[in-house]
């Protein structure tokens, strides 16, 4: 079996998940499988461990779960993008609009180097709302954003659209 068919079977359909009339696509089950997880991990790292990336960036909280374990794999910084008021140390922000109202994103001022390549890492691209505002903050920290990861992309909802305008480097392990 393939590593996009192990996917399709361990992800969990949850209807009606965080508000009626969406079908939540839940990843949880591939944390309770060590093999799929090392082999979801071994995938990314494939992928772009000759890709001259400086940092990951995983966007609060599930881009933290592969993204964390990719930086170490690749040897590099790992930055954590995270809702406002979760970090402690001096951070710069970045709002944007969501379906209904909007919501703010924040980054340790130190976090990202003038001119550093960075890999944003999440583990679904819906609209592509989070992963463009998470691009817009590595900009204004002086980063340059190479490339865009997902374990799951819901193309039907044209997330790469709001993306593209950042990099043409974007993918997901599996799509619906």
């Amino acid at each position: 079996m393939t590593l996009q068919e192990k996917l399709i079977v361990a992800i969990r359909d949850v209807p009606d998940f965080p508000k009626p009339g969406i079908l939540f696509k839940d990843i949880s089950p591939i944390m309770l499988d060590a093999q799929l997880s090392n082999e979801v991990l071994e995938n990314l790292y494939l992928s772009y461990r000759d890709q001259n990336i400086d940092a990951v960036a995983g966007i609060e909280s599930r881009g933290f779960l592969f993204g964390y374990p990719l930086a170490m794999r690749l040897g590099i910084p790992f930055i954590l993008i995270r809702k406002q008021g979760k970090l402690p140390y001096k951070k710069i922000s970045h709002s944007y609009d969501l379906e209904y109202g909007s919501a703010v994103i924040e980054i340790h001022n130190d976090a990202v180097s003038e001119g550093q390549r960075i890999l944003i890492h999440d583990d679904l691209l819906a609209t592509g709302g989070s992963a463009d505002a998470a691009a817009e903050l590595i900009k204004k920290c002086g980063g340059e954003v190479v490339g865009f990861n997902f374990l799951v992309g819901l193309s039907f909802l044209k997330g790469e659209n709001k993306l593209i305008k950042h990099t043409e480097n974007i993918s997901s392990l599996i799509a619906f």
